[in-house]
């Protein structure tokens, strides 16, 4: 198991060090190469990296010795709890391209390879009937178009977010500023259990671990940095959405809201957010018009591949046809070959996808996808 797995072990023991912080583990994995180098230093050494205060420091030096790592691998383990480091292959792609990654992740269900392909909807805690509508509606929507909904399972906007995409029959991911076991707020437990049923409930926090105050804007981080984008659902002033939105523009992630009344309170900060230039969201269609190529090809259950979000709202047979062009390329002729579709048809269906900027025709009758 990769739980056991000792540099697992060194990132779970330095990430439950007090005080020390996501970008402190950053800046010292930096210096000292690994966890376990870092678990090993003296407090002199310690103390050499920016941010590494004596305190801290000692803190470390004693943290094998203090932390009890066996006792958090059972309980992961008696409750069905992967423990992912940036090192694990199945450790979220997008996530470790942020500048403060989660040294550790606790999930409870399944990540898959298919999650590369996500939006995060946030918002208000104290949604109107407007806004739950319109983030149940979107959930419902990307979970069908085949996105991954992520989001933060907090009263409001984050619960009808996730519900819509669980009464699709599509992936949704929460994540907790609260250890797994332990979900915020109490009422959401059930839905905490259906959503690890049909995707994946998350956390850096130990899965006993309360929610604490200061973790709700840490976690942010994650929401928007496991994500292509990230639609803001009504959010006043000083919303913590908000503070999710920033994240997201920060990590170089697109930034959507929905529009809202002037007068209502809970519109000035998506409204604000599309003064100042996110994507304005009336329909999941402006959220696959603004989404670029994807960094890296993600596959789906079926083995099929997805480049560019585009290609979610494709027609099954536009599907075949992209789906039928190889890495180097393919011929017309083999294309009508592999899916059995007249030439025509297939020649009318490559020029639609190479208007959409997904192929692009070369040397006559070969086809390259973008």
């Amino acid at each position: 198991m990769e739980n056991t797995d000792p540099q697992v072990r060194d990132q779970l023991c330095l990430s439950m060090v007090s005080g020390v912080g996501p970008l402190g583990i950053q800046r010292l994995l930096t210096h000292f190469s690994s966890a376990g180098r870092v678990l090993s230093a003296s407090v002199g050494e310690l103390t050499c990296v920016p941010g590494i205060g004596p305190t801290i420091a000692k803190r470390i030096a004693a943290a094998r010795a203090e932390i009890d790592v066996d006792e958090q691998l059972r309980i992961a383990d008696e409750n069905s709890i992967s423990i992912l480091t940036p090192g694990c292959s199945n450790y979220p792609a997008l996530l470790k391209e942020i500048p403060d990654p989660p040294a550790v992740l606790f999930v409870k269900g399944d990540l898959k390879e298919i999650d590369g392909l996500a939006v995060a909807i946030v918002g208000t805690r104290h949604a109107s009937r407007y806004g739950l509508k319109q983030a149940e509606t979107l959930g419902a929507s990307l979970a069908n178009a085949g996105f991954t909904v992520v989001s933060g399972m907090a009263r409001g906007i984050d619960t009808a977010a996730h519900r819509g995409a669980l009464k699709a029959g599509g992936r949704t991911i929460a994540v907790l500023a609260s250890g797994v076991l332990a979900p915020y707020p109490p009422e959401n437990k059930q839905l905490s259990e259906e959503i690890a049923a049909q995707g994946c409930v998350m956390s850096e926090a130990a899965p006993t671990m309360p929610p604490l105050s200061g973790m709700f804007p840490q976690r942010n981080r994650i929401i928007s940095g496991l994500t292509l984008g990230t639609i803001v659902v009504e959010a006043a002033d000083r919303s913590g959405a908000l503070i999710t939105a920033r994240h997201a523009g920060e990590q170089n992630r697109q930034v959507f809201a929905v529009p809202g009344q002037v007068d209502n309170r809970l519109a000035t900060g998506t409204n604000r957010l599309i003064r100042d230039g996110a994507r304005l969201v009336t329909s999941i269609d402006d959220v696959l018009e603004e989404l670029g190529p994807l960094s890296q090809e993600t596959r789906r259950d079926d083995g099929t591949t997805i480049r560019d979000p585009a290609e979610l709202s494709l027609n099954e047979i536009e599907t075949q046809v992209l789906q039928a062009i190889e890495k180097g390329g393919s011929l017309i002729d083999e294309i009508t070959v592999h899916t059995q579709i007249p030439v025509q048809r297939v020649l009318a269906t490559v020029s639609v996808l190479e208007m959409r900027g997904l192929v692009r025709k070369v040397s006559g009758n070969r086809v390259v996808r973008l």
